[in-house]
């Protein structure tokens, strides 16, 4: 496989790259550096088989350059967090859906095949049951930028979809819930290195609202091999596969757990949504995978549990406070 990877810098992106080379893969990243980093890449760079090109998905000649030799896209480049999305809406949505086109269109063009990293948040407010990729999605008002990501990733879903049905490009749509692990930033929001930073630091952990909003945590490690093996499986083109955990845990109860397994005496803060998120922010109560269909198609299940992938970000954050020197939350 030579395989483009947009995206390659980020968190999820990184882990995809380390394990494409480690398989034996050669693999180029296109990344535009606006929320990944060059230090996820440190040691990918270091190997053969890697080439790295700075530029936008939204930028139609450096995707074709990038994708050039390639017969395998993974499509993960997209504004990461909650807070840079309420704060630039429109580049998001810029990013999402005319990023998507472009990769696609030159997908098509090379004839390579793809697979579109989407997000559990496409289904909007969860409704307490496991959510299968049928299901319908229930968003909020169009007029609150709270919606325009979950918005924008479904009609990116859609023309990963058509381009199949319209022009045979042989993609597929992956939804990742809530994955965690190494080298996500707690400067995006999330939640995992955000408690175990504070935690570290003896800060107190900042949970909001009520704590009682429940999620399926899903490792890193557990998510990048079920990729490759999805891109691998012609029969999901045109298809949507959801990929998480299954074992859930409210948030008030994970900043517990992140507390006692790093033996910090943190207090535990509630933060009011408003003043976390601002007027008007509505959260997901609850939202759970099913994930019958991914095992059905390729065996897979997530194996990493909660207490691991906590521990494995704990590590990770101290080893990387005494490489850099730096306060992780500045």
């Amino acid at each position: 496989m030579r395989a483009l990877v947009t995206g390659g810098a980020g968190f999820i992106g990184s882990h995809l790259v380390d394990h494409l080379l480690d398989a034996g893969h050669r693999v180029v990243v296109l990344d535009d550096l606006s929320t990944g980093s060059p230090r996820n890449l440190d040691s990918a760079l270091r190997r053969s088989g890697l080439e790295f090109v700075q530029g936008s998905v939204l930028d139609p000649v450096a995707v074709r350059r990038a994708m050039l030799g390639c017969d395998t896209v993974f499509h993960l480049a997209a504004p990461v967090g909650a807070r840079l999305v309420r704060e630039r809406p429109l580049h998001a949505v810029r990013t999402i859906v005319g990023g998507t086109e472009t990769v696609l269109e030159a997908a098509a063009d090379i004839d390579c095949r793809l697979l579109y990293v989407s997000s559990g948040e496409v289904y909007g407010h969860g409704t307490g049951r496991p959510l299968r990729e049928d299901d319908d999605r229930v968003l909020g008002s169009p007029l609150d930028t709270r919606w325009c990501a979950p918005t924008a990733t479904g009609l990116a879903e859609l023309i990963t979809t058509r381009h199949w049905r319209e022009y045979g490009v042989r993609g597929l749509n992956v939804r990742l819930f809530n994955v965690a692990g190494p080298r996500q930033s707690a400067r995006q929001g999330a939640v995992i290195p955000t408690f175990v930073d504070q935690a570290l630091r003896g800060r107190p952990l900042t949970v909001h609202g009520d704590g009682r909003q429940r999620r399926c945590f899903c490792s890193v490690g557990d998510v990048v091999p079920a990729l490759v093996a999805l891109i691998d499986r012609p029969t999901l083109h045109g298809e949507t596969v959801n990929i998480g955990g299954t074992e859930e845990i409210d948030i008030l109860g994970l900043a517990r757990r992140v507390r006692d397994l790093t033996g910090s005496d943190s207090d535990l803060v509630m933060i009011p949504w408003e003043v976390a998120h601002g007027p008007g922010y509505t959260e997901t109560g609850h939202r759970i995978p099913d994930t019958t269909r991914a095992r059905e198609a390729i065996g897979w299940n997530a194996v990493t549990g909660i207490d691991e992938i906590i521990g494995a970000v704990a590590a990770s954050r101290a080893v990387d406070a005494d490489l850099i020197g730096t306060d992780l939350l500045a």
